[in-house]
């Protein structure tokens, strides 16, 4: 047979796919194996069969009959590959691969056995080996983990023994230091007590004496003659006169001028020429208040001065004056102007303000409160004052939300610090939003009398003004906690809302977190106020100044909680003041948690006694009480007066009486002024027991008293008896014998000779002396209000009485206006 290898592809092709070369190969090999007589006919028979079965299912021995296939296995696809040479070679990969992986099996097998038999013969020794090894390696684990655990709790255990140690050693030197702190305190307290009796009973002994010494004195000046008296006064006022300040530094000279007012510089400029001189230096006219002279100083006098000492000027206040605008139009003149206050100046107009705005554009604190300022002022702001940081617009009702809209233009007012919009109820919540635009660098807000303020309005100006730090809210009635809420963005320092019964203790919730840095809060008269939001306000670490007068609501478990935090601490001002429901156990805590606290203000606490006041004395950094309304007697005061360090006292209005009267009387004064030598400010108005003595004693021990408050004093005679001695000498001059009383007629009875008169009794006599000293003293003869509960002598007053009191006082109120009016005339 001819071979296929050089025939045409597509032939080759035609065998394949026709399967050819399979057909061939089962009709020959069944042929074969057969051997039938009919070869034709065999094949006839075959090729019926293959096609019935398909040629996808041809199998080389299909032709054979099964009883004489054999179990050859098969070596290749086809036994006609090589007879039609269609393969190149016999060996196909499939055999190949067979070949190698029987090759490898049966090398693998050899080898194994071969490793098996060799193995087998120690196989005993090595397990043992093994077993021993495994053991041992076990063993030496289990012991390395047993020490590890034993080491690891024996470490524990000297741990705990050295803390342990450490711990009773703290303990030992604990109780060591305190056996000596409490023999030192108990050594302390005992000298302490025992320096203050001996300090009593020589201040006792020393108050003896002084009486003994004024007797004495009195004695001798009845005895004595008059003329010998005013000579002498007349030799001390000769020798007084030569000192000259003329001669003192320039420094000291302009501190000296200072402390006087426009007209007393002035009157000081007409003495001689020396103060002519003194009176012109230009440091000295740096500010000018022309407000203390509005109703003296005209206009052409205001002008020259400003003409004068225009490059010098930096402050000027014309509060409350009537000027005309040509005046106003002077201030131009003074470039160098930096604040201008123009507040209650009714003839102050946007023309005024334009003259002003053009010449003096470097001006940074600008009040324009309560005038007439329309938008046209508004416009100039921004145009000019590039530099302004305080401005004040309080009670300006002509400008609308749209002069607050010019605020931004130009530079705008970016600038601005301060800002003060009370009593202006015209501005709505766009007018808020303009102000939020324009000065978004606010940090101090004040907005007070304003009814139609609203939580919308706060929302709209803290939308974009984030650095606000002191608010102050007073007669907002419309405000809620809402606001809070919106001001939580802000970081608050200072906060005041006043009268305000919307606010609850749902603004405090979070105010620790909210407002960590709050200083001062001032929530007087907030009557939704309980103690939930003093217990809110404990953690505040900053917390130096806390105002909750007149919340009535607060008692002594609100207070504990708040002292029990960190926020007492830094409390320096604390105003409880008609908190009638503290006692004194408020107190007593007080005396424990507060050691920085200054000033405290118990007016009209109803329930603080003598044992409360016991543990104000414990205060040590207290420097101003206020105890009036409360039931304070002879033993508290007493007691009250071993506080050495106290400068401001107040116990006037002592209504809560017993039966027997008011309880302060001359002898706690006398005890007081003996102790407490730095008393600055004293009120005992309405303690109507006190007599002239205690004049006397005030002058002795309190040297440093300027402020004396004596209202309703009806036993202490009238002190401008001494007036109108000097009265007849110096002139007529009216002096009411009540309201507030300053006595400088008195300092120039000394120049007369009449400080020793020998016909004024003693009390008149230490009524002058301290009016050389106090700064102002109020007195009134008139009964106590009918509200203070008690007459004039101490004793209740029934119903019929304080009807009866107040129709004779309305009585006295007209004889003395009459009177008063009479005197006027004359």
């Amino acid at each position: 047979m001819a071979s296929l290898r050089n025939a045409n592809p597509r032939l080759k092709n035609y065998f394949k796919e026709n399967y050819i070369p399979q057909v061939c190969e089962a009709l020959l090999c069944g042929i074969l194996v057969t051997c039938p007589e009919d070869p034709l006919r065999y094949l006839e028979g075959m090729i019926m069969v293959i096609i019935k079965s398909g040629l996808q299912n041809l199998l080389w021995d299909m032709c054979i009959a099964p009883s004489m296939k054999s179990n050859i296995r098969r070596l290749s696809e086809t036994y006609l590959e090589q007879l039609f040479e269609l393969d190149d070679q016999l060996m196909t990969p499939e055999l190949m691969i067979k070949a190698c992986s029987f090759y490898t099996g049966h090398l693998v097998k050899t080898h194994f056995c071969t490793w098996r038999d060799i193995a087998r013969t120690d196989e005993n020794v090595v397990l043992a080996e093994k077993m021993n090894r495994a053991v041992t390696c076990y063993n030496f684990r289990l012991q390395k983990s047993v020490f590890h655990h034993w080491h690891s709790y024996m470490e524990d255990q000297k741990e705990k023994l050295k803390n342990m140690l450490l711990r009773i050693q703290q303990i030992i030197y604990c109780h060591k230091l305190t056996i000596i702190l409490t023999k030192w305190r108990n050594t302390a307290r005992h000298k302490s007590k025992k320096k203050e009796d001996e300090l009593i009973l020589k201040h006792e002994l020393q108050l003896k004496k002084w009486k003994n010494r004024l007797i004495l004195k009195r004695a001798a000046a009845e005895e004595s003659n008059f003329p010998e008296q005013s000579s002498s006064e007349v030799s001390l006022v000769d020798e007084t006169l030569k000192c000259d300040i003329s001669l003192l530094p320039e420094r000291a000279i302009l501190q000296i001028f200072f402390y006087l007012s426009l007209k007393d510089v002035i009157i000081c400029g007409q003495v001689s020429h020396a103060w002519m001189l003194m009176t012109q230096l230009n440091s000295l006219w740096n500010a000018i208040d022309f407000s203390t002279v509005k109703n003296v100083i005209p206009d052409k006098y205001i002008v020259s001065t400003l003409q004068r000492w225009r490059l010098n000027v930096l402050r000027l206040n014309f509060r409350g004056c009537l000027l005309r605008p040509k005046t106003f139009r002077s201030v131009s003149h003074c470039r160098n102007l930096q604040e201008l206050n123009v507040s209650d100046c009714p003839t102050f107009t946007d023309e005024s303000m334009r003259h002003i705005s053009e010449g003096c554009p470097g001006v940074l604190y600008l009040n324009l409160s309560n005038t007439t300022i329309t938008n046209r002022t508004m416009r100039l702001l921004p145009r000019h004052f590039h530099n302004l940081q305080n401005l004040s617009l309080a009670y300006c009702r002509r400008f609308t939300d749209k002069g607050l809209q010019y605020l931004n233009l130009g530079n705008g007012c970016h600038k601005l610090i301060y800002l003060d919009l009370s009593g202006c109820t015209q501005i709505s919540v766009q007018g808020f939003r303009y102000i939020a635009n324009s000065c978004t660098g606010v940090m101090h807000l004040t907005i007070n009398d304003m009814p139609t303020l609203t939580d919308n309005c706060v929302k709209a100006l803290v939308e974009k003004c984030s650095r606000i730090t002191s608010l102050v809210f007073t007669g907002a009635p419309h405000i809620t906690d809402c606001t809070f809420k919106a001001l939580s963005t802000c970081k608050l320092r200072k906060i005041r809302f006043e009268g305000n019964k919307r606010v609850t203790d749902a603004s405090f919730k979070s105010v620790d977190k909210n407002y960590p840095n709050l200083s001062h809060i001032y929530m007087a008269d907030c009557k939704g106020i309980t103690d939930s939001s003093l217990r809110s306000l404990s953690p505040l670490k900053q917390l130096t100044v806390l105002n909750l007068a007149n919340c009535v609501r607060i008692g002594d478990m609100g207070l504990k909680q708040f002292l029990d935090g960190p926020a007492s601490i830094k409390i320096r001002e604390l105003n409880l003041s008609n908190c009638v429901q503290l006692s004194d156990a408020s107190v007593m805590k007080l005396s424990e948690r507060c050691p920085n606290l200054n000033y405290l203000s118990l007016r009209n606490c109803e329930h603080l006694t003598a044992q409360g006041i016991g543990y104000i004395v414990n205060i040590f950094s207290l420097v101003s009480i206020d105890l009036s309304g409360t039931d304070i007697s002879n033993e508290g005061l007493n007691v009250l007066s071993r506080h050495k360090k106290l400068k401001e006292l107040s116990v006037s209005e002592c209504y809560r009486i017993t039966d027997d009267g008011i309880q302060i009387t001359d002898s706690a004064m006398e005890m007081l002024s003996a102790k407490c030598h730095y008393l600055h400010i004293l009120d005992i108005s309405g303690c109507v027991l006190l007599t002239d003595q205690i004049l006397e004693d005030l002058q002795i021990g309190c040297k440093q008293l300027r402020i004396l408050k004596m209202q309703y004093c009806t036993n202490i005679s009238k002190i401008t008896l001494a007036v109108k001695a000097l009265q007849t000498k110096t002139g007529p001059k009216d002096t009411p014998g009540g309201g507030s009383l300053n006595l400088p007629e008195l300092e120039s009875g000394r120049r007369v000779g009449l400080r020793s008169d020998p016909l004024l009794p003693s009390s008149q006599k230490a009524a002058q002396r301290m009016s050389s000293k106090v700064q102002q003293q109020e007195y009134n003869s008139n009964d106590p209000p009918r509200w203070f509960g008690y007459d004039r002598e101490g004793n209740r007053v029934t119903e019929l009485d304080n009807i009866t009191s107040s129709k004779g006082a309305s009585e006295l109120t007209v004889e003395k206006s009459t009177y008063s009016s009479e005197d006027q005339a004359a």
